[in-house]
């Protein structure tokens, strides 16, 4: 099983290495290689995809003891694999810049600052997007986390009212109890005396 994932993980390495190589030449190749690159990047992310699945059910079925490494191997695989799907969206904001321009007739040299600043501005407004969204799910499980504890305090004040009402019950029969006992101690003291 474990000859399996290593096979595995060779193949992904060397997948991730093309496409590493193929995502930094994307924004540099004329406009008909670019499309053609685009399209052959797609491809092998999709087949990175598919092996992390297959180490993954490899994974599944390793013994619990030995499971622990190949767990950490697979979340670093995970998350190479999101960083290069971010370097390829952020390389393919440059393509379809770039692609923008030649349809509207800009020359590139004109406007070649304003496109890195463009650039920069996209990638960055993904990383707030990125952000937000992280946060905005972190404000959500805060907020159910919130509920759940109001519910269970909630209940918890029921309890707690059900029992003083239960003490207060004990309470009034403890004294009812005795006043009974005073009672038959006064006749008990009575009777002795005659």
């Amino acid at each position: 099983m474990s000859s399996d994932f290593e096979g595995y993980e060779q193949d992904f390495a060397v997948l991730t290495a093309e496409i590493t190589s193929k995502i930094t030449r994307v924004p540099r190749l004329p406009p008909d290689e670019k499309k053609q690159m685009v399209a052959n990047v797609e491809k092998q992310l999709e087949e990175a995809k598919e092996l992390l699945e297959q180490m993954d059910l490899e994974v599944r079925e390793i013994p619990p003891q030995s499971r622990g490494m190949y767990s950490n191997r697979m979340r670093s695989y995970k998350q190479e694999m999101g960083k290069l799907e971010t370097d390829f969206k952020r390389s393919r904001i440059a393509y379809s810049d770039e692609v923008r321009n030649e349809l509207l007739g800009d020359d590139g040299n004109s406007s070649e600052n304003q496109l890195i600043k463009l650039r920069e501005e996209r990638a960055h407004l993904l990383d707030n997007t990125e952000r937000l969204e992280r946060s905005s799910r972190r404000l959500e499980a805060g907020y159910q986390i919130a509920v759940e504890t109001e519910q269970i305090g909630q209940e918890m004040l029921e309890n707690l009212s059900h029992d003083r009402e239960k003490i207060q019950r004990a309470r009034d029969r403890l004294r009812e109890t005795d006043a009974n006992l005073g009672k038959s101690s006064r006749v008990l003291t009575g009777m002795l005396r005659r």
